[in-house]
């Protein structure tokens, strides 16, 4: 194995991914916090993350060991190595503008974070679970996508685009009493997509459980490791939802899903562009668009 492999393996979300199980409870509230705060945390002591998370000292430094790091320097240099480039330009113009305004264009500050998010987004994803979840959804019987309260939105964006390409999808955004009826038939070739961001919705984490009792593939998208989806699905990517409102952000999760489903449109090009030009045919025929 290259010390390159072995180095991407071996990060820090790769360890909290591994070990988040085994977490106790000041356990899990470090790992939350280091993930939602990582910019801050890289140059905190261990006092000074002890204090912010609202743990003791020596409780970071048992969490570092914990992780199989020598001690919370190493922690702190790879949190470090992590966030060295993330100083881009678009982190220097929302730093500008908030000079500037000083918090008084909402507009400017909330498309900066939207920037941000996306960025961070972009930093962080996987590109191998990527390609896995795209595999996943290829090799599919059935495609069902479960996104409820404020994610249906999404939900409701990533089934009307995917369909466009395949035509084995169903899309489950409201339903109280039926949504499990909605899966009766799903079984081990087919494909559940949950998409859920804090506040977690607990529907959709029951309903990816019964999906993966009935032996179907799972998949999520979500905003972090800690996510309960992220803990039941086969593959995971991981999105900013982050925004200083009473509403999340969605932009850094529907460039996800964007990606997606135009992964899916190159692998499946032919059949895409015939059923694209079909589809150009009835509109234009029945004067769908203006």
């Amino acid at each position: 194995m290259s010390s390159e492999v072995e180095k991407k393996y071996l990060d820090l979300l790769s360890r909290i991914k591994a070990n988040n199980k085994k977490f106790s409870l000041s356990q899990r509230v470090i790992a939350e916090y280091l993930l939602n705060h990582s910019d801050k945390a890289a140059f905190f002591t261990a006092a000074n993350l002890g204090k912010a998370a609202g743990v003791s000292e020596s409780t970071v430094v048992r969490f570092a060991n914990f992780l199989g790091y020598d001690g919370y320097p190493a922690l702190q240099r790879d949190l470090q190595d992590g966030i060295r480039n993330k100083l881009t330009t678009v982190n220097r113009l929302k730093k500008s503008i908030k000079s500037v305004n000083r918090g008084e264009n909402i507009l400017y500050e909330v498309l900066c974070n939207d920037m941000e998010n996306i960025n961070d987004t972009m930093n962080n994803i996987s590109l191998d679970s990527f390609n896995k979840f795209v595999e996943k959804m290829l090799k599919a019987d059935n495609i069902y996508i479960v996104g409820l309260r404020t994610a249906a939105s999404l939900a409701y964006f990533m089934g009307f685009t995917l369909h466009l390409i395949l035509k084995n999808v169903t899309t489950i955004t409201f339903g109280v009493s039926d949504l499990f009826e909605r899966l009766i038939n799903i079984n081990e070739k087919d494909l559940l997509i949950g998409i859920t961001f804090p506040r977690y919705t607990l529907q959709t984490v029951e309903i990816m459980e019964y999906a993966q009792k009935k032996g179907a593939k799972t998949a999520a998208i979500t905003d972090s490791v800690m996510s309960p989806l992220a803990q039941l699905a086969d593959v995971s990517l991981f999105a900013n939802s982050n925004l200083n409102s009473f509403i999340d952000s969605f932009t850094a999760p529907l460039s996800v899903i964007n990606a997606l489903v135009t992964a899916v449109g190159v692998k499946k090009r032919r059949e895409t562009l015939e059923y694209l030009s079909e589809l150009e045919e009835v509109w234009k025929k029945y004067n769908v668009f203006y």
